[in-house]
């Protein structure tokens, strides 16, 4: 199976990451934490601009309606500057759970412009509301299917990483929002492999930050990458990431073409990610020494992301007995669904 973005993609990458780069995304996040949410909004509507709040939204909503390649290439660049907040809720989740619900249209179509922001609860996976304070929109998901709520009360609850801003939602009334619970389940599988994406991102940034930094630190009288023990670490952080790389496009393939293994894949493209972003974040601790657990540095934002980011979205054990249990009833399936094989 061959994997490879067009142009076009390619170049929205370029051109996201050019406006990340220039936001000082690393102060966005240290005053996001703060409760100073300035800056962010400003990279938001930056964001709208470029059409990228708007990626999932369907055309008669004022969005792109663009699949799930797009807002993975995004979701990937996003991870790279680890830019806060609901993103992958309010540019994966939400959209595809809304995106046949008529009473939720002109909401779409604020967050699309970059004006609004949501934010979701789902049943067993996602307990706390990420960003609420900041979210006009609140929604509780399930097997009943969707909830929105009204004037929730909020309680803050801690994260390991102080940029994911988790509260508990004490809600005072519901709207019933008119969906299928067959469309909550897509749009969590939609939610995972943003998730999975973003993770690479995170995962590539610490690599690339580890590589730069064993030229410039010295021991003994030489950089420290000349050592082959550090090459060695760095080479199985680059390998996990690479390994995960195509689980992460198989998924794409299969969410696309709407493949019976579409969960699975969204399973195992999350565990692979994540657990690679884990590899390179154990890595990099390992080549900065000390420095690398100090909130002072950048790579702080990063390594305490990719911690949290192995439980968001469905923890480890969650989505290996997804993966297990598709496999135990359909081994055959490659990865992408049989329309991506070759």
């Amino acid at each position: 199976m061959r994997f490879a973005l067009d142009d076009d993609q390619r170049a929205m990458a370029a051109t996201l990451g050019d406006l990340l780069d220039a936001s000082d995304t690393g102060r966005i996040a240290r005053q996001w934490a703060r409760g100073e949410v300035d800056g962010w909004w400003d990279v938001w509507r930056g964001l709208a601009e470029l059409g990228v709040t708007g990626l999932c939204v369907p055309e008669g909503s004022g969005g792109l309606g663009l699949g799930p390649v797009e807002l993975a290439v995004c979701a990937e660049v996003l991870g790279y500057h680890a830019l806060p907040g609901p993103l992958v809720e309010s540019l994966a989740f939400l959209p595809t759970l809304l995106a046949g619900s008529p009473a939720e249209e002109s909401w779409l179509s604020r967050v699309a412009a970059g004006k609004s922001l949501g934010t979701a609860i789902v049943a067993d996976d996602v307990p706390y509301a990420l960003d609420a304070d900041q979210a006009d929109a609140v929604f509780h998901c399930g097997r009943f299917g969707a909830r929105r709520l009204d004037r929730p009360g909020l309680s803050r609850q801690e994260s390991v990483d102080p940029a994911r801003r988790l509260f508990a939602v004490h809600p005072s009334g519901l709207h019933e929002v008119p969906c299928a619970p067959a469309a909550v389940g897509a749009a969590f599988d939609r939610a995972v492999l943003a998730c999975a994406a973003y993770a690479l991102g995170l995962g590539r940034r610490m690599l690339d930050v580890s590589t730069r930094y064993v030229t410039e630190r010295h021991q003994f009288g030489r950089p420290i990458g000349e050592f082959q023990a550090v090459k060695h670490h760095l080479a199985d952080a680059l390998l996990r990431l690479e390994f995960a790389r195509p689980l992460v496009w198989g998924a794409c393939l299969s969410a696309d073409s709407g493949a019976a293994c579409r969960s699975r894949d969204a399973s195992a493209a999350k565990l692979a990610a994540t657990e690679a972003a884990h590899t390179a974040a154990r890595t990099a601790l390992q080549v900065h020494g000390a420095i690398g657990y100090t909130v002072e540095h950048d790579l702080h934002l990063w390594l305490t992301k990719a911690t949290a980011l192995r439980t968001a979205w469905g923890t480890p054990t969650r989505h290996r007995h997804r993966v297990a249990e598709s496999l135990r009833d359909d081994p055959d399936t490659p990865v992408g669904g049989s329309e991506g094989s070759g």
